[in-house]
């Protein structure tokens, strides 16, 4: 579980942050509680969050020297579309109950540095207002519902606003128990109830920001469900009710042939699935447990992704999503084998804690941290990542 949260760097701005876990304090600074701990929390115990991270300190790196690193190239193709680093912004939902800009800022900064980044079907800002703003790489987690008009409305918006790829996430059917918004009540739109009404009192920037900035909804979602936009339900509610449990493979490779564009299944854990997921020709797979929210006790993907790249990589994309904290978290992922690494909170800690600019400094930090360890490894190029600068403990 992730350790209590202290302030010994007495992290007060944005610019005392210096990695990840300083916006994570900052966020906790600034957000009320039940919105501070809806992004910080997962699963039962939290087991699986907690080893996303640690897994990567199982493994260490081998660096090389002499090898002429005044010059790198940090970039690499993912799904068709060059990026200019091998880090994914993943998709997810509710930007807006952190920080005003919401997706917004997210989206700025991903085009800003020509990264993929990716809207969930609950985003707070809308499908065509992000495809019609924003020209860099960019995805939609698909969530697969029970009402199929909204199902199908989700696909023809993402053609509309050309949007480069739809990501089935496959890992929701039902919801993980996240105990701490259990503790906190936190719904989408909040609920302010008497426990968490001093919480949200005490944080009056963000309070009068959600009161008197545009109403917060869930714009792909409201034309079909009124929940989250205009009745207030907990993420685990949503999910057990909204979304179809008999999601199987049949309706995967229907979604990917209706949508005809890039196709990436995100929650793929074994390597019975990741070839299943190459046969019906998804162009990637994004290893992921969902940030530890689901299915506590799993593991991590760093922990799994060499079977899998091992059994489907010559066939399919594998990206290593979750956990990534550092840019030597995604250097070790790509010396195993993924195209990329992803992650969620790296920049949402950032995004409650600063919107547009914390991400942006989110962003640059790890832009540094992935250079240096780069020309620390001897390595000029991505491809010259491998196995052989790579021990496990």
């Amino acid at each position: 579980m992730t350790s209590p949260i202290r302030h010994p760097r007495r992290v007060r701005k944005l610019t005392d942050c210096h990695n990840v876990d300083d916006f994570r304090l900052l966020a906790h600074r600034r957000l009320p509680y039940p919105v501070f701990h809806y992004i910080d929390g997962a699963g039962d115990d939290e087991i699986t969050k907690a080893r996303n991270a640690s897994a990567y300190d199982d493994c260490d790196l081998v660096p090389n020297v002499l090898a002429g690193v005044e010059e790198i190239d940090t970039s690499v193709e993912i799904m068709g579309r060059k990026s200019a680093l091998p880090l994914i912004l993943s998709p997810t939902a509710l930007q807006r109950l952190f920080h005003w800009q919401g997706e917004r800022a997210v989206a700025k900064v991903a085009e800003r540095h020509n990264l993929w980044f990716g809207i969930s079907s609950l985003s707070s800002i809308s499908i065509e207002e992000i495809g019609a703003n924003y020209a860099g790489p960019k995805m939609l987690q698909y969530y697969y519902h029970k009402d199929s008009g909204l199902n199908t409305a989700l696909v023809e918006r993402a053609k509309a606003a050309n949007f480069d790829a739809i990501t089935l996430t496959v890992d929701t059917i039902v919801s993980g128990k996240r105990e701490r918004c259990l503790h906190s009540g936190f719904t989408t739109p909040p609920r302010i109830t008497p426990a968490s009404f001093l919480s949200y009192a005490t944080k009056p920037s963000w309070a009068l920001n959600f009161l008197f900035r545009e109403r917060f909804s869930l714009p792909n979602l409201e034309t079909h469900v009124s929940e989250g936009s205009n009745e207030s339900i907990s993420i685990q509610d949503y999910f057990n009710s909204m979304l179809d449990t008999s999601l199987d493979w049949d309706k995967a490779e229907k979604l990917r042939s209706d949508w005809g564009g890039t196709f990436c299944l995100k929650g793929i854990m074994s390597v019975a699935d990741a070839k299943r997921a190459a046969d019906i020709g998804c162009d990637a797979i994004m290893v992921s447990n969902h940030g530890g929210r689901q299915l506590d006790g799993s593991r991590s993907p760093f922990d799994q992704l060499e079977e899998i790249v091992d059994a489907v990589g010559d066939r399919i994309e594998v990206i290593c999503d979750g956990g990534v904290r550092r840019g030597t978290h995604a250097l070790k992922a790509l010396s195993v084998g993924a195209k990329a690494a992803s992650g969620g909170r790296l920049y949402l800690y950032a995004l409650a804690a600063a919107g547009e600019e914390g991400v942006e400094r989110a962003v640059t930090i790890l832009k540094e941290e992935i250079e240096r360890g780069m020309r620390l490894m001897g390595a000029t190029t991505i491809s010259d990542l491998s196995r052989d600068n790579l021990r496990w403990r």
